[in-house]
């Protein structure tokens, strides 16, 4: 849409249309060019026009909201049906969760961002090919192999929402970069409406229980279990139609956790040295420290996200750049416990999954930093540092693609 933009700036009733077709996907896309059209009457219009926010909550088209409505219902029936079925609900949760909730937020994007068929059947095929892959393994009570594959494949599934986010745009960098800004938004306004249901579910089974009604067990089972997968349906909903909702929070979110994360993490590293802990010898040790490695990184590739977006202070380059020194740190010593783990007591499947997603990391930080060196230097803006990132997402596509439906073949369902 970008090209489409720039090439019809100087007829206002086709840019109209444009926007028309597809509000958010057009404001995403004229922003990102708009630095290169300031000074033109028609850019700036358009820049106003975008840039104005309403105090007045928008609901969207009639046709729009009864698709989010019927998505809602959609996925609080698959949620229900162990219960319809009498499916084993361990069985089903463990490897179905995530069919509750992707397939219907894509099918969402790729309406709304009309997809080609092409593409649309690309996204089912490989969303129908990972739900029977993951329902024929093997229901054995110990299975690493199984488990990987499951974890893995939530990963996949949200790949391919990231694939309908992008739409056309796939290999647009700024496109990528808002998805992880979608993913950070929709995380800020979940915890919002998850909050806000636990005090009406407080309230509700609070007031019963006055009359001498315990309605719990029926609340939980039949309110909570349908209700909850409304949730991100309904927050993406809202994000998308009123990005001002939380379009300021998430960039104060970011500014206020990166130092804090920085200074937690040089703390925790420091702690660690006179604690007589180690991830060589211990595992459970290690699998918490490769959690941190891994809510830390997401942590700078959200605040990066922000940045593109925005100028920002050297204060804030520098805090991102540290963070990534320590965060490689972490990952470096992370890899080597690995590594001697394996040396010691052989390749298993959980080592070699944490090894190759340990490598990836260690690769993607490691071009973040130098990227936000350059930028440091003047030599490069924050918006180089995005591309980075977004340039290296379907790397980590094409590893949890390896591990969710390769691994079990290679370990023999071990």
């Amino acid at each position: 849409m970008k090209d489409k933009i720039l090439g019809n700036l100087n007829d206002p009733g086709q840019l109209e249309r444009m926007y028309r077709s597809n509000k958010m996907q057009f404001k995403r896309e004229f922003l990102a060019v708009y630095p290169d059209l300031k000074g033109s009457p028609l850019a700036d219009y358009w820049h106003e026009r975008l840039s104005y926010e309403s105090d007045e909550i928008n609901w969207g088209s009639g046709r729009e909201l009864l698709m989010v409505l019927l998505a809602a219902l959609v996925g609080g029936l698959i949620a229900k049906l162990p219960a319809i079925l009498s499916i084993n609900e361990e069985f089903f949760y463990s490897r179905n969760i995530g069919f509750i909730i992707f397939p219907l937020l894509t099918a969402y994007f790729a309406w709304k961002n009309k997809m080609s068929m092409g593409k649309i059947a690309l996204v089912a095929g490989v969303s129908i090919a990972g739900l029977v892959f993951i329902n024929s393994l093997p229901d054995v009570n110990k299975s690493d192999t199984t488990v990987l594959s499951c974890i893995h494949l939530l990963l996949v599934l949200w790949s391919l929402l990231g694939f309908a986010f992008v739409g056309e745009n796939r290999n647009n960098s700024d496109a990528r970069l808002g998805f992880l800004k979608y993913n950070g938004d929709l995380v800020v306004i979940t915890t919002l409406i998850v909050i806000a249901g636990i005090i009406l579910s407080g309230i509700t089974i609070g007031l019963f229980t006055i009359i001498g009604y315990d309605i719990r067990e029926f609340y939980f089972m039949n309110i909570v279990i349908f209700g909850l997968p409304a949730v991100p349906i309904l927050g993406t909903y809202l994000t998308q139609t009123n990005p001002q909702l939380v379009g300021k929070v998430s960039p104060v979110i970011a500014r206020i956790f990166s130092p804090l994360v920085l200074f937690m993490l040089t703390v925790y590293l420091v702690a660690m040295i006179f604690s007589g802990k180690d991830p060589y010898n211990d595992r459970e040790f290690l699998l918490v420290f490769n959690a941190l490695l891994i809510g830390v990184m997401a942590i700078i590739f959200f605040s990066v996200a922000e940045s593109s977006r925005s100028a920002k202070s050297n204060l804030e380059i520098w805090v991102l750049t540290l963070l990534s020194v320590m965060t490689i740190i972490v990952n470096s010593i992370a890899l080597s416990a690995i590594l001697f783990r394996i040396a010691e007591w052989g390749i298993t499947p959980n080592r070699m999954a944490v090894l190759g997603s340990n490598v990836l990391i260690l690769a993607n930080l490691l071009w973040v930093t130098i990227r936000l060196f350059r930028v440091v230097s003047k030599k490069a803006g924050i918006n180089e540092v995005g591309k980075t990132i977004a340039y290296f997402l379907p790397v980590y596509f094409i590893w949890t693609v390896i591990v969710t439906f390769v691994f079990p073949l290679i370990f023999g369902f071990k």
